[in-house]
């Protein structure tokens, strides 16, 4: 069983604390990432799990057995690094198959999960190559069959794919999902991209400052952010941020532009609010609010434009073409059914 638990986990370095009191539980088979921006403490819990980092206080256990003391070896789990980690003077094959030989597994046992692995990554035909001879694609696919010959209670990948070109690493999440259904193992993956953890996870855990600030599946964090921070990292493009001042059901923002927030989200009037919109959720509307285009950018599927909105710029996806130049006018609306409020002191969410 590879169910992970971590129990009010903290970190620190002397006086320089990196996680202030992390708990989290991870389901047996269950894919989870862990994503924030740079040092907001997920490599280091990850490596906590792997027992590459030392406790400072709090209990993680794995299958139900705490491993604060115990050696990385002896965990059962396989870690997937950044780097690769391959040894460039052993091949394919000889690399996947290392840890097992260290294990004393019986020769035929080794060559039948090697060629099993590299069967389900496609890496039959680059067994008797080296390291060199492969691509950037190709070694993370090796490193990932070294991880999967181990057959362990659980994998950690550690940002696995941030080395590899853009149309490659949506190659490498497809490939790392469907590996993950077939083998139906404990995951825990480590991105600062917030658009790999919304494809791949179960469920996610964003964290920031060494706390986590909201945990859920993809939907539920990108529909309803419990606060400011969430709701500005989980999206591409990001939400739009429009402050303003809560008035008889209507945001008051910058401008003296008036927007209706609709039956559901109530207010004391004179509250200092935030209001959010995802860019989707703009549209055309002829009776709508007048914005100054900036930029416009064809994708194909959609159309993003840069407006002067509220006396701040704003992002919209529209479904449809538009052709229009910069400085010219256009009209939006955005639907009241969609909207997000947060708090503007604290940066919770109030409503939406």
């Amino acid at each position: 069983m590879g169910a992970i638990s971590i129990k009010d986990v903290r970190k620190h370095y002397g006086a320089v604390n990196v996680l202030h009191g992390v708990s989290l539980d991870i389901e047996d088979g269950e894919f989870v990432v862990l994503v924030g921006p740079s040092g907001c403490g997920k490599s280091t819990l990850l490596r906590m799990i792997a027992g590459l980092e030392e406790i400072s206080d709090g209990e993680i256990a794995i299958g139900g057995r705490v491993v604060n003391d115990v050696a990385p070896k002896d965990r059962d789990i396989a870690m997937v690094f950044q780097s690769y980690a391959l040894y460039p003077h052993w091949t394919v094959a000889q690399n996947m198959s290392f840890s097992l030989k260290l294990q004393r597994v019986p020769k035929q046992e080794v060559e039948r999960r090697v060629a099993l692995a590299a069967e389900m990554l496609d890496l039959q035909p680059y067994l008797a190559r080296y390291p060199r001879q492969l691509s950037g694609g190709q070694r993370q696919r090796v490193a990932m069959g070294r991880a999967i010959v181990r057959n362990p209670a659980a994998y950690l990948f550690d940002e696995p794919l941030s080395n590899l070109d853009a149309k490659l690493r949506v190659q490498m999440r497809s490939e790392i999902k469907q590996n993950h259904h077939r083998l139906k193992t404990t995951t825990v993956y480590v991105t600062h991209d917030q658009v790999e953890a919304m494809t791949m996870a179960d469920r996610i855990v964003v964290m920031h400052g060494g706390v986590i600030e909201q945990i859920g599946t993809p939907l539920e964090l990108y529909d309803a952010p419990a606060n400011l921070f969430v709701a500005g990292f989980i999206g591409s493009p990001g939400m739009n941020m429009i402050p303003g001042t809560f008035e008889n059901g209507d945001l008051v923002a910058p401008g003296n532009v008036r927007i209706p927030l609709g039956p559901k989200h109530a207010a004391k009037n004179g509250t200092q609010l935030i209001l959010g919109v995802r860019p989707e959720h703009f549209r055309l509307d002829p009776d709508g609010i007048a914005a100054e285009i900036l930029t416009v950018e064809p994708t194909g599927s959609e159309t993003h434009v840069v407006a002067r909105f509220a006396e701040q710029a704003v992002v919209l996806s529209l479904r449809e073409r538009l052709v229009a130049e910069p400085g010219s006018t256009i009209t939006i609306g955005i639907d009241p059914t969609s909207l997000h409020l947060f708090d503007a002191a604290s940066g919770a969410r109030v409503s939406g």
